[in-house]
């Protein structure tokens, strides 16, 4: 395949999660989400609420504690195999060059990767230069972005991301924004942030989460991937965070 970003691919499925989570018989979250069908979900809210743990909660992964509920895709069908997950560390493999690591999922699956795909995603992510290095000689930036590419290159319908651009500089954070909203177009998406004007700029929706309750904050009625400077997505962006800093005081 000449051209990774045109890769035909099936109906993103959405999400449903209703349950309540607890750690050592104590709740650290009642929730209650709808993860739509082929959009971006932003996930919201305060420092150990519990955001991290969703996603975890879904990918069947550890999470310390108790969840009584339920999560299932829209279309009935198993989650697993389906996911592609970019966890908030990069988890990097030191001793593999940046190419081998974007490729690490197929080798492990005994596939043969597609190296042209996998070398338009390095170059789109600005690290085609350093393609055969190892992630201690690269910044932590540039080790966000080869995790990144890695998450890409995956190519699930369903993708998450736990503060994905979290230790990029404005300008790259915003590069990278608008590559994974074109990558992504069409696939479940739910996206783990604390930047309010992110989720304001990429979100087709936003949840706002606490201890108590989700619920869904009204976006800006301009299309995915909205201007940075639009009137609308600023004032999104200004009540977000006059919300957030009032929950979280």
């Amino acid at each position: 395949m000449e051209n990774g970003f045109e890769r035909p691919m099936t109906k993103s499925p959405g999400i449903l999660l209703k349950g309540r989570h607890c750690i050592d018989g104590i709740a650290l979250f009642d929730a209650n989400l709808h993860i739509s069908s082929e959009q971006w979900t932003c996930l919201l809210g305060r420092s150990g609420v519990g955001k991290s743990t969703i996603l975890r909660l879904i990918l069947g992964l550890e999470t310390g504690g108790h969840f009584t509920g339920s999560f299932t895709a829209s279309d009935d069908m198993p989650l697993a195999g389906r996911i592609s997950y970019m966890a908030q560390s990069d988890l990097l493999l030191p001793w593999l060059s940046v190419l081998d690591n974007v490729c690490i999922g197929a080798h492990l699956r005994g596939e043969k990767p597609d190296i042209g795909f996998a070398n338009d995603l390095i170059g789109r992510v600005g690290l085609f230069e350093h393609i055969d290095q190892k992630p201690n000689t690269l910044s932590g930036g540039m080790r966000q972005r080869a995790a990144l590419a890695r998450t890409l290159f995956e190519d699930r319908p369903i993708v998450f991301l736990d503060e994905p651009f979290s230790s990029l500089d404005a300008g790259t954070r915003a590069d990278m924004q608008e590559l994974a909203t074109r990558v992504l177009k069409d696939r479940t998406v739910l996206l783990v942030t604390h930047d309010p004007a992110e989720a304001a700029r990429i979100g087709h929706q936003i949840i706002v989460m606490s201890a108590q309750e989700t619920h869904n904050w009204p976006v800006p009625p301009t299309p995915v991937l909205r201007e940075i400077n639009d009137p609308q997505t600023l004032v999104c962006q200004a009540k977000l965070l006059d919300y957030l800093r009032g929950i979280a005081a």
